[in-house]
């Protein structure tokens, strides 16, 4: 047999980049399940657009669609909804098919004094107000509203000019939506920036690779008899 002086460094050195190695391995075969970081990956995005589509589709046939196993998709569908990426599954509905065609948004300027939790508070009350929000510039909040037709506009922004702590109002009719509300457009760019940090990562363990192969060369220099021949 033959004896290798440098052996046990050979082999504490291998040992320590194999660990490492290992330890790598395990956390990205982790985040294969569970994507723990703050970002989504293409695994994610697919999952997201899937249940767009299709909000009934089960978790088995997630599975089965994605090429995933079942396991994968139920906890990357946890991971989603804990983190609030995911918010709900209900259906889009369009406020023109039930009879609401008119779209506005107003600008409020509101008395400071009272703020603008009391104000909302009130707005939340009329159903043709869809979305409020505080906002910068010369208004103070900027509502999102639909109505029936432009004299029912009328009776909406005197239910919201007569919410107490609100001053004016200045209203802009949409006359066409151009850009309907989107998220799977972002949803990809989020996917592809978490894709090439993932890459980035993937090289590290590549190079965590081609280290132990380095160090395998070396022992197998070492511990090989004299003129013995090298396997290929």
């Amino acid at each position: 047999m033959a004896i290798c002086p440098q052996n046990a460094q050979l082999a504490a050195r291998y040992l320590v980049i194999l660990s490492i190695y290992s330890e790598l391995s395990v956390v990205s075969s982790h985040n294969v399940t569970t994507n723990q970081s703050g970002l989504i990956d293409g695994l994610d995005a697919a999952l997201i657009e899937l249940l767009a589509a299709e909000p009934k589709v089960g978790v088995l046939e997630a599975s089965r669609r994605l090429d995933v196993a079942r396991g994968t998709v139920q906890a990357r569908l946890d991971r989603l909804r804990d983190r609030g990426v995911i918010t709900g599954y209900g259906p889009e509905v369009d406020p023109a098919a039930l009879g609401y065609e008119v779209t506005a948004f107003i600008t409020l300027e509101i008395r400071q004094a009272g703020g603008h939790d009391p104000v909302a508070a009130q707005l939340t009350a009329i159903p043709e107000v869809l979305e409020v929000h505080t906002i910068t510039g010369a208004g103070d909040m900027l509502c999102r509203v639909v109505a029936r037709t432009n004299a029912d506009l009328q009776r909406v922004l005197d239910a919201i000019v007569s919410a107490e702590g609100v001053i004016r109002c200045s209203t802009l009719i949409s006359l066409a939506t151009q850009v309907r509300y989107r998220i799977l457009p972002l949803v990809r760019a989020a996917a592809a920036s978490h894709g090439a940090d993932a890459s980035g990562r993937h090289g590290g363990i590549v190079r965590f690779t081609s280290k132990i192969r380095d160090i395998d060369e070396s022992r197998r220099d070492f511990c090989a008899p004299a003129g013995a021949p090298h396997a290929a």
